[in-house]
Parts: structure tokens; sequence; C-alpha cells
């Protein structure tokens, strides 16, 4: 099972920790690889640098200067992340080449594509009875640092391995008419969730998660579920398929 966390659930340390102990529990069910992001942390460095973000298309327009500041956030929470899982063992995109990546847009500075994945190091690990726990940053033909998408890095990363994927976010998963819970939908084929972005109900922020969860079941991911990551008792229910929304081919 792939858990891509990150966002508004990383702000709270008792929250952050709490997930990390599901995750662990998940290990009971199955061996489990996590790939995060981490917006705050990120905000937080380029801040005290005196860096201004900016973001086009949502994603961070990434400096050279600026990339050092992400890896460097990224680095820091990566390990503690690891230490609160337990039995884990933090990596970013350099280790091994375990993320490779292409420049996305020159405009967009180091922003990259994910190409490849070194699924044979996460299954090494896997195999020893660890966790693999994988910051979101990628590295160029050069051995160069690229900023990625934490989304789209997971998706990816489920696709190299061949299992599903929980994208944990800030709601309980994809409505039909946000924010009204009974139209929370519990299934969507991929057909459906193309129309739903169609038709504009599958809007806003929501919209690039569900095409990171598309782009997890056309690399070879067999689902992709999106629910909360911000309570307790959600992620193994959601690898159930028991709440949030899945995402079937």
């Amino acid at each position: 099972m792939i858990v891509k966390y990150g966002g508004n659930a990383m702000k709270s340390l008792k929250l952050r920790r709490a997930v990390a102990a599901e995750i662990a529990a998940l290990r009971t069910e199955h061996a489990v690889v996590v790939v995060h992001g981490g917006g705050p942390v990120i905000e937080q460095e380029l801040a005290a640098r005196g860096i201004v973000s900016e973001f086009r298309d949502g994603l961070r327009v990434t400096s050279p200067q600026a990339m050092h500041a992400v890896e460097l956030a990224l680095c820091g929470l990566n390990k503690a992340l690891s230490q609160d899982v337990g039995q884990a063992v933090g990596l970013m995109g350099r280790d091994d080449r375990l993320l490779q990546a292409e420049p996305l847009d020159p405009a967009l500075g180091r922003v990259g594509r994910v190409t490849g994945v070194n699924a044979a190091l996460l299954r090494t690990l896997l195999g020893a009875g660890l966790t693999p726990v994988v910051g979101c940053v990628a590295v160029d033909a050069a051995g160069e640092p690229l900023n990625v998408n934490a989304d789209t890095a997971a998706g990816a990363v489920a696709g190299a391995l061949g299992d599903g994927i929980v994208f944990l976010t800030d709601v309980e998963g994809v409505y039909r008419a946000y924010p009204d819970p009974e139209s929370l939908v519990p299934h969507l084929t991929r057909a459906e969730a193309e129309a739903g972005m169609a038709a504009g109900w599958i809007a806003g922020g929501m919209r690039p998660k569900v095409r990171a969860a598309l782009d997890a079941l056309d690399r070879g991911a067999p689902f992709a579920v999106i629910a909360s990551g911000m309570q307790t008792g959600v992620l193994a229910a959601a690898a159930r398929g028991e709440t949030g929304t899945r995402l079937t081919p």
C-alpha cells in the first residue's frame, strides 16, 4: 500500500504523530511505502530566507535558491516522519536515484516530472521489514535536484510497485456538491472521474488530486483512494474501501 501524506495535517504535531501511528498499524495488513510533501515546512524555510513563494497552475515556481530551501526543509521533515512511523528509512530522490525526473517547464525553474522510480530499492527495504518514507525531491539526468509534486510522485511509486494508493488530503473525498456531506462519492471509475471534471463538479483543489489518482491508475496501480488525513482512524478504513472516494480503472 502506498500512502501519500502531506498538506495541512502536518501543521499539527499531535495529528502528524497520530497518522504515523496509523501507518505503523497498517503494516500488520500491508507492506507500506509513504510518500510525502511538506508545504507548511517549505513555506517556513523560504520565509526564513526571504524567498517569496510563487505558484503557477498549483505548482511552486522553484529557482535554484528556492530548490535548496525546498530540499533542506523536506530532508528534515523526512527524518522526523521516519522516526514517527518507526521501523522506517527516510529517503529522498537522490538516494540511489530513487525518483528520476525531467524538467517540466522552463518557466517553473527546478520543477520536474517523474520519469522513473527505483522500485528495486523500495522492494529491498520492504523485504527487510522496513517502511520507506520518501520525500518528493527527484534528480535529473545530471543528478541535480528537481522539485516534484508529491501527489504525482506518489502515483508514480504506486504504479512502479503495482500497488494501491491512498491520498490523504484535507477533505473526506470527492463530492458532487461540495461541501454537502450527502454528495460524497464513494466510488468513481476513470470514465466517471473524467466526466466529473468535464462537467465541473470535480474542480478546484480536488481536480489535481483526481488527476494524480488517474495517473497512478495509468502507471499500473489497481486502485486509488482519496480520503481525509485530518482525523484519526481513517487510513485502515480507506485501505479497505470503507471511507473516502475509491477510483478504479
